[in-house]
């Protein structure tokens, strides 16, 4: 007898399980898509906002106005090119700058310097 018990759970271990609910599909691949939107409106989109921001601030900044680099060094803008400013950081000290080294504008030009 102890073998045919032992026979039995075999069987019973070795049968296909019963299928799986229809619906269950639909919630399987709807989870995915939830996280990877959560992650776009999360991550990326305030990314890109920041990022046109800052291509908009770039394009926007001339000669005069008063800048504070990625670094930490205030200076002013003395010279516009292509890929770069030159700036005036002391009296007699000019120093070139890549223009994605830019972090913010302090005064524009023409601006009251109250």
């Amino acid at each position: 007898m102890a073998h045919s018990a032992a026979s039995l759970f075999l069987a019973q271990a070795a049968a296909p399980a019963a299928a799986a609910p229809a619906g269950g599909g639909t919630i399987g691949l709807l989870f995915p898509l939830l996280i990877a939107a959560s992650f776009y409106f999360l991550f990326f989109a305030p990314q890109m906002k920041k990022q046109k921001e800052q291509t908009k601030m770039l394009a926007a900044l001339q000669t005069g106005d008063e800048i504070v680099t990625t670094g930490g060094i205030y200076g002013v803008i003395t010279n516009v090119k292509d890929d770069r400013f030159s700036l005036r950081i002391a009296d007699g000290t000019k120093v070139d700058l890549a223009k994605g080294f830019v972090h913010s504008v302090v005064r524009k030009a023409g601006a009251d310097s109250k």
